[in-house]
């Protein structure tokens, strides 16, 4: 079947598409000032929502699950990727998951697909303590179970991608991040799935790197490599990353952030025709910081249409950097009346 080429046209219909420009207002939120909350992932089962998300409570990140009956009200569950006792393990202390095999299909089923019998996560992990701190790789997780209440994920040994394989690229050569996995159905990569994973590098100066999102393959979930020569998107400094991939009228759509290449943080889109070149929009952010809750940074993408609705949930940071998860709309829902926890009243 023939692609369909990536002109300006579909790039103005896929934006008139996604676009969100009502801000409903914070959906969750740290209940005291001793922790952040950080990235989510939305699926659903039956009638039901979920959202598996990060909380970082001055020693790392864990990966825990809410539930939602509307998207916009979320109970807190429990943790399903918590902290390690063994200092042997190499991701003791960091462990932020985001789910694989999602349906990608735009205003589809949005169900947490399995694969040999397993529900999977990708996952960023390390040993040290701190905010993203340290040697971080990528690893993957499985539950044989849906997590719809929560349970720990079963966790591979090792890593399966890292800033110290002998196949590292200048472009992974410092700390990985984030990664989302979906299946290649039609096997353009060659494989048939593909891992977009934003990490920093640099060939000269690694620590001091811009992060840039790349792509790796497997045949079986466990074993990865890296693709291609080059990053898929990169600006050459600041952040590139949080890629997540919906199908959308036959294309695909990349939903990223972008920091520091302008002001602040902001959430913004990419288009392909075969999951391994992007056309990056040029125009208006999708998220950006405008309201006091998200006015240091509006970014990390997760896009959902449901019954019409688009919700496109991020990260917002406000001037004392409290963090929480918010929600833009493409219809007028009102406002939530949930807000953060004043600084002065941590406990």
């Amino acid at each position: 079947m023939k692609k369909r080429e990536i002109t300006s046209d579909v790039m103005q219909e896929i934006y008139e598409e996604i676009k969100t420009p009502y801000k409903y207002g914070l959906v969750m939120v740290p209940e005291d000032n001793s922790y952040k909350m950080d990235c989510p992932s939305v699926f659903r089962k039956d009638d039901t929502w979920y959202m598996t998300y990060l909380i970082y409570d001055g020693r790392g990140y864990e990966t825990w699950l809410a539930k939602s009956e509307d998207l916009l009200n979320w109970e807190h569950l429990g943790k399903i990727m918590s902290f390690s006792d063994d200092s042997t393990q190499w991701d003791m202390n960091q462990k932020a998951g985001y789910i694989s095999l999602q349906d990608p299909e735009w205003g589809g089923s949005y169900e947490w697909e399995s694969y040999d019998d397993k529900y999977w996560m990708s996952y960023f992990g390390g040993d040290s303590e701190g905010y993203e701190a340290g040697l971080l790789s990528l690893g993957m997780a499985y539950s044989e179970e849906l997590p719809t209440t929560p349970r720990e994920f079963e966790r591979l040994p090792e890593p399966v991608l890292s800033p110290k394989d002998d196949d590292v690229r200048w472009w992974d050569n410092s700390v990985m991040y984030k990664s989302t996995i979906i299946r290649d159905l039609e096997r353009e990569s060659g494989h048939d799935f593909i891992m977009y994973y934003n990490a920093r590098g640099d060939s000269i100066n690694p620590g001091r790197g811009a992060e840039r999102i790349a792509m790796a393959v497997s045949d079986d979930m466990k074993n990865w490599e890296r693709y291609g020569d080059a990053p898929l998107l990169n600006h050459d400094t600041g952040i590139t990353g949080d890629p997540y991939i919906q199908r959308i009228n036959d294309t695909w759509v990349m939903f990223y952030f972008g920091a520091f290449w302008k002001d602040g943080a902001f959430n913004r889109f990419a288009v392909s025709n075969d999951l391994l070149n992007w056309t990056e929009w040029e125009g208006e952010d999708l998220v950006a910081s405008s309201e006091p809750y998200d006015e240091v940074f509006a970014h990390k993408s997760f896009v959902v249409k449901h019954n019409g609705v688009v919700y496109h949930f991020y990260c917002a940071v406000n001037k004392p950097f409290q963090r929480g998860i918010a929600v833009a709309t493409s219809k007028d829902l009102g406002k939530s009346l949930l807000n953060f926890v004043k600084p002065e009243e941590k406990e």
